[in-house]
């Protein structure tokens, strides 16, 4: 029987949810959510072209709710969606000017929760949490 004070998706969730509010608190998210800012610094981050479908790969999110968070962030000014020459059905994202004013902030606050949420966590310890969490995520896509 699976315990109800001590299970790892009651432990899970718990964590994700204080993640959320943490994000939408940050200093940079005056101008857009936690989800838009988590998203930018995955733009910010990469060199190659990005589409949705990298979006909802990164966060594991559907293919609607991926959409829903790509249109605020166009209505916000943060990115625009382009056609690509070789596919008319696909639109890369690409930040606007207005994104990369936010880039050092971002950057900086999610920095700043990766070593708040992994202070006094030892390498060998992190290491051991991320093949549980990777474990833990295949086991559900089975």
């Amino acid at each position: 029987m699976v315990s109800l004070t001590r299970s790892a998706a009651r432990y899970v969730s718990k964590l994700s949810n204080k993640l959320r509010r943490k994000l939408d608190m940050l200093s940079s998210r005056k101008e857009f959510s936690g989800s838009q800012g988590r998203t930018l610094h995955f733009l910010l981050a990469q060199t190659d072209d990005v589409f949705q479908k990298d979006i909802e790969e990164e966060y594991s999110i559907r293919p609607s709710t991926a959409t829903e968070l790509l249109k605020q962030m166009e209505k916000n000014g943060l990115i625009v969606r382009e056609p690509v020459s070789y596919d008319n059905r696909l639109k890369k994202i690409v930040l606007t000017d207005k994104a990369l004013i936010y880039k050092k902030q971002v950057v900086d606050d999610l920095t700043e929760l990766e070593e708040t949420l992994t202070r006094g966590i030892s390498e060998e310890k992190m290491k051991i949490f991320f093949e549980v969490i990777e474990k833990m995520m295949d086991n559900l896509s089975e």
